[in-house]
């Protein structure tokens, strides 16, 4: 089999090698991986920012979707042919998070989807939608489950807005996913190019916040001095407190991703004086990628991405690193 590794932190350090092709043993599942697609967790632990101490080499990306190839003795759930992707944190199959189930995150604590041929247990997979190629259905574990499960951090509900940071894999999936929740959508990009594209997929209201940095005024003038009942926060500190002066008195804030620092302090008067929630969102459980999948099935949706091949895995990392993308970027297993 070929995967690509990296045996030192750094891009430079992500080689495609050759490995032993595994056989899988009682409980589990061989599968062909087809596709494969990045989010910035990918990126941060082949640099080595998300854990300087994941033991070398490693392979990288949690996120991928193939078919399966071969069962191991004891497998009832899968037969050859079957069309899957891995879950996120593979002993994390429902209930809340504990600290047992957050260990066996793929790319992570244990080798992940980069390769073409993975062995994961029966239970650390789930169907993919029949109407989803293996490209689309490979953007699903990470930025999808995510997506869907701050929505639900937001009890977001029909007529309510929520406000999307930038138009990677987790606010266009969160676009998506609130639209068919039927609720309004607001959006900021750096980009007036992408908000045109998210504008396309539904997005209600955008804005450019380097022509605008004050995009929390802009929020509250377009819900008439509400708030918006949710935002989606990727930025971190960095934006933290301009999404609290967004929200409505009582609105959620879900909390996904730490792409900007801040030298400012934590903003606690905001998350008093607004009696705000903030729910941290770390993906979700294979019982929310199950019920995530009916949702898109039933409305037919189409996720949105780049596809590149996946030789060209230290160009498209980059590409991440410069967030020049719009949706997820996927690597296609030649």
């Amino acid at each position: 089999m070929r995967a690509w590794q990296i045996s030192a932190f750094g891009l430079d350090s992500l080689d495609l090698v050759e490995r032993p092709t595994p056989d899988p043993g009682p409980g589990e599942v061989l599968v062909g991986v087809r596709a494969i697609s990045l989010n910035f967790r990918d990126l941060m632990m082949v640099k080595g920012l998300y854990n300087p101490k994941m033991r070398l080499p490693r392979i990288p990306c949690s996120d991928g979707a193939g078919e399966v190839v071969a069962i191991g003795p004891g497998v009832t759930a899968w037969k050859p042919g079957d069309r899957v992707a891995g879950i996120f944190m593979q002993n994390w199959l429902d209930g809340p998070l504990t600290a047992a189930r957050a260990k066996g995150a793929l790319g992570g604590d244990i080798d992940g989807m980069l390769a073409d041929f993975v062995v994961l247990p029966e239970s650390g997979l789930v169907a993919v939608p029949g109407h989803l190629s293996f490209q689309e259905a490979a953007t699903l574990p990470c930025a999808a489950v995510t997506a869907w499960n701050a929505l639900i951090a937001g009890d977001l509900k029909p007529g309510a807005t929520a406000l999307i940071q930038g138009t990677g894999g987790v606010s266009i999936f969160a676009l998506q996913f609130a639209r068919l929740r039927g609720a309004r959508v607001l959006g900021i990009s750096s980009s007036d190019e992408k908000l045109e594209r998210a504008v396309k997929l539904g997005l209600d209201g955008s804005l450019n916040y380097r022509d605008h940095p004050d995009w929390d005024r802009w929020a509250m003038d377009q819900t008439h001095g509400e708030g918006v009942d949710l935002v989606v926060e990727v930025g971190g500190l960095g934006t933290l407190a301009r999404s609290l002066k967004a929200i409505r008195f009582g609105g959620t804030v879900a909390q996904v991703g730490v792409l900007l620092s801040s030298t400012e302090p934590f903003p606690i008067p905001l998350v008093l004086h607004k009696m705000a929630r903030i729910h941290g969102v770390y993906v979700g459980s294979r019982r929310d990628f199950v019920e995530m999948n009916r949702a898109i099935a039933l409305a037919e949706l189409r996720p949105v991405g780049d596809e590149f091949p996946w030789t060209r895995a230290r160009e498209v990392f980059q590409r991440m690193a410069e967030a020049s993308h719009f949706g997820k970027l996927v690597l296609t297993v030649s």
